[in-house]
């Protein structure tokens, strides 16, 4: 599953993108490489409007899948929207969508050592979005930390589609690329925001960049 990506563009390039944004990240810096339980930027959908905030990256685990210790590190995909676990957070009120400019997945580079395999609309990098859900949960996410109350986001994932299957046949992001979209996924009622729970056609997709801990928006040799 996708478990690192970058966001590179400017806040300003958000900005423009949703009207009377209420931003409370501060000076945001360019996030080459975002990992699991790191801070990232998230739009979601308050009632007076949209806000630009960071939060913690990964949602709540099923109590089944917690440790003895009960820490729970999250889950940073989801899949099954079925599940009553994920059912209750898929109303507008918890969805979100999550700023990206490329992610990866790890596959076989070149020199046939695994590493990331990085995606993106095209080789410029345009903004998209995931399509996420948050909450606000109290948790052990690090033991050195103790108990935490944090604002968690994750994003679902769907089927491959013919570019990323290669690497990883499983599933892939649940992307965003228009306006229209990001707008059903934040505010439409649930069924109608599922929808959007599919493959990026074929063509909108490609690999961008072969290796590397980071993406900083440039090309690296395939």
């Amino acid at each position: 599953m996708c478990n690192l990506y970058s966001m590179t563009k400017a806040q300003d390039a958000i900005r423009q993108l949703f009207e009377g944004l209420n931003d409370s990240t501060g000076n945001l810096p360019s996030l080459p490489g975002i990992y699991p339980d790191q801070m990232a930027p998230v739009v979601r959908q308050k009632d007076g409007g949209p806000e630009l905030t960071m939060m913690r990256w990964g949602m709540p685990s099923p109590k089944s899948r917690l440790s003895a210790s009960g820490r729970d590190p999250g889950l940073t995909n989801i899949r099954n929207t079925a599940s009553g676990h994920w059912r209750r957070w898929l109303g507008p009120e918890n969805r979100c969508v999550v700023p990206f400019t490329s992610f990866s997945e790890p596959g076989v580079l070149p020199d046939m050592k695994k590493g990331p395999i990085w995606f993106a609309l095209d080789e410029s990098r345009p903004l998209a979005f995931f399509a996420g859900i948050w909450t606000r949960w109290t948790s052990i996410r690090k033991v050195k930390e103790g108990e935490t109350t944090d604002n968690l986001y994750g994003f679902l994932t769907t089927d491959a589609n013919a570019v990323v299957k290669p690497i990883h046949p499983k599933a892939m992001p649940v992307i965003l690329t228009n306006q229209d979209e990001v707008q059903t996924w934040l505010r439409a009622p649930k069924d109608e925001a599922l929808r959007l729970q599919r493959p990026l056609r074929d063509d909108g997709l490609e690999i961008v960049a072969r290796g590397g801990r980071y993406d900083d928006g440039y090309t690296r040799p395939s």
